[in-house]
């Protein structure tokens, strides 16, 4: 699965001065610096080299510095990677390609180079506010058919922490959880009750969301 190449690249991203987190904006990992205007880095993960992979990088691009791919390399040498056609279309894109072993190393194929400017500014400011809002990196870059546990559903579960010691006030949430207010009123998974004006209390759905996710 794409989830077992997520730890070797965000490692290899890392090395590199990345702060790299996993399913971020519909992209299978994220890495950016600490630096006020950050640079922003997005690797696609595949078991193998395809179209489908490079299709995804060349949409990723308008919202990265730099955009790679990422997959297995061939146990016989017959794969994409070894295929100059593929390695050159890689290189008219500035996709950068990285193959990994079956023991985890990561190896660079291609090297990303940014030959167009950004044409997306918002999708790239949403990819950044997500990654900074986000605690710790909860969610396996490849992950498929699962909850990804955002910034938004983190500080959700916050506030239903908050709750199972019984109904509160929003203005007593919101000290813990900045957002609060706007989280109890939209109550978009179902996990909270109006109990009066600007009380709440936890839902059964929001204590089974802490049964789910405990870590939280």
């Amino acid at each position: 699965m794409e989830t077992s190449l997520y730890l070797p690249v965000k490692a290899f991203l890392e090395s590199a001065g990345y702060s790299v987190k996993g399913e971020i904006g519909g992209c299978d990992l994220v890495g950016i610096t600490d630096d006020d205007a950050p640079v922003v880095v997005v690797c696609e993960l595949k078991m193998t080299f395809n179209l489908e992979l490079i299709l995804q990088a060349v949409d990723r691009a308008t919202m990265a510095d730099e955009v790679w791919i990422a997959a297995k390399i061939s146990a016989k040498g017959k794969g994409r990677e070894a295929d100059k056609r593929y390695r050159d279309l890689c290189r008219r894109l500035g996709i950068g390609m990285l193959g990994i072993s079956d023991r985890g190393d990561v190896s660079v194929i291609v090297t990303s180079i940014s030959p167009r400017p950004r044409t997306n500014p918002k999708r790239r400011s949403r990819l950044v506010r997500e990654h900074r809002k986000r605690q710790g990196d909860p969610v396996l870059g490849g992950s498929t058919r699962v909850p990804v546990m955002t910034a938004y559903r983190q500080q959700a579960l916050g506030c239903a922490a908050f709750l199972v010691q019984g109904p509160s006030r929003v203005r007593d949430v919101r000290a813990n959880i900045p957002d609060a207010a706007k989280i109890l009123q939209s109550n978009v998974y179902g996990w909270f009750e109006r109990l009066d004006r600007g009380v709440y209390g936890l839902s059964d759905a929001g204590r089974d969301a802490l049964i789910r996710w405990p870590q939280n």
